[in-house]
């Protein structure tokens, strides 16, 4: 029977899927890329939810590959003991839905595993295509200007935006300088493993109180200056395909990177916390040379300013995009209300969040992300 849900879960979704993006139902293209390189890697996405004696209900949302312009998506399958659907949140991303009521199995296992070929995003940075933002536009991208719950943009933000960007109206020419400002002014954590740490929401007072954090603290920042300067801005969650754990049976983590819109191109995208590894130098130390090498797609040999500027407009072909979007509203609804962001996973048991581990340090849930490069002729 078990085989049977299983076969059965793998031909309802992975159908479901195919005619999804065959029919163009995801999001709009989010990002005027140009032709760029390409790689191509089948991956493998497995989720493992422990299930705590006495659980009368576990729900699972768990991140697949998004149909957006970057990425192409071949061969996807998944397993599950459990019947599963593919859901949509408020922001179009979609995700894995498996739910269970009164489990009597200890562990809820989802794989997903998939070809995807990623594409480099080579955008449009020339100020003199730029243009603000229309009243209409405004209107059309509130969202993308409003704040979130970890998306702060408090007077101390607006205020410092506006010391940054001075009398500068050209949305390309202003988000660079916030770019150039945070280079110079937050440094990744990674380059400082036994003082600097990473909030755990993503939080863009964190950043700036403490000019440190992870990616998402780095972006959230970025992205708070950005709104206040009237410019939309979304972050992007996902993961790189980093050389390094090519074949190996390690979880690749995850990325984030904004996208912003200037009137006149339409949305592009940089990565200022990875820019961040290749301004100026710092120590390299056995507790810190693993992380930041891990923290790019291309490994670390140094400062290297071409990439720094490279990172405002252009993306690296080693991506793969999860969901876009903070504060989202999940399907079905979730007890807790919107979601932070969904990068990994969200999980729920008897009405209450569940992250990875719990306040004791118990393992919950654990994801992991592998892969392996598919080279020419593959």
């Amino acid at each position: 029977m078990r085989s049977l849900l299983v076969a059965l879960s793998v031909l309802l979704i992975a159908g479901a899927c195919a005619s999804e993006m065959a029919a163009g139902t995801a999001k709009a293209p989010r990002s005027q890329a140009k032709a760029g390189k390409s790689a191509t890697f089948d991956a493998r996405h497995e989720l493992k939810v422990n299930v705590p004696d006495g659980a009368t209900s576990v729900r699972v949302w768990f991140t697949m590959p998004q149909d957006v312009p970057e990425q192409s998506v071949e061969n996807w399958r998944i397993e599950s003991a459990l019947p599963s659907r593919i859901v949509t949140d408020d922001h179009g991303n979609k995700a894995v839905y498996v739910e269970a009521t009164r489990p009597t199995a200890k562990e809820i296992s989802i794989l997903e595993t998939f070809r995807l070929t990623s594409r480099e995003v080579v955008g449009n940075v020339d100020p003199s295509k730029a243009r603000p933002i229309t009243p209409a536009e405004r209107s059309k991208f509130a969202a993308d200007l409003a704040e979130n719950a970890n998306v702060k943009i408090t007077p101390e933000m607006r205020a410092l935006a506006a010391q940054i960007v001075g009398d500068e109206k050209n949305p390309v020419k202003a988000a660079r300088k916030l770019y150039d400002w945070t280079l110079d002014n937050i440094e990744y954590w990674v380059k400082d493993v036994k003082n600097k740490k990473a909030s755990p929401v993503g939080s863009s007072e964190y950043c700036l109180a403490t000019k440190t954090g992870n990616c998402t603290d780095f972006h959230s920042l970025w992205t708070a200056l950005a709104r206040s300067q009237d410019i939309p801005t979304r972050i992007v969650y996902g993961s790189i395909f980093k050389p390094e754990l090519d074949g190996a049976d390690k979880d690749a983590s995850y990325h984030c990177w904004p996208q912003f819109y200037a009137g006149g191109i339409g949305w592009i995208s940089h990565d200022v916390a990875v820019a961040d590894i290749f301004r100026g130098t710092f120590p390299m130390t056995e507790e810190n040379a693993e992380k930041v090498r891990l923290t790019t797609a291309s490994g670390y040999r140094g400062p290297d300013e071409k990439l720094v500027d490279y990172y405002f407009g252009n993306l690296d072909e080693r991506r793969v995009v999860w969901s876009t979007g903070r504060d989202l509203k999940l399907d079905p609804s979730t007890a807790a209300g919107p979601v932070n962001a969904l990068f990994k996973a969200y999980v729920e048991i008897d009405g209450r969040p569940v992250g990875e581990k719990d306040a004791d340090g118990k393992v919950m849930w654990t994801r992991k992300f592998s892969y392996t490069e598919v080279k020419a002729g593959g």
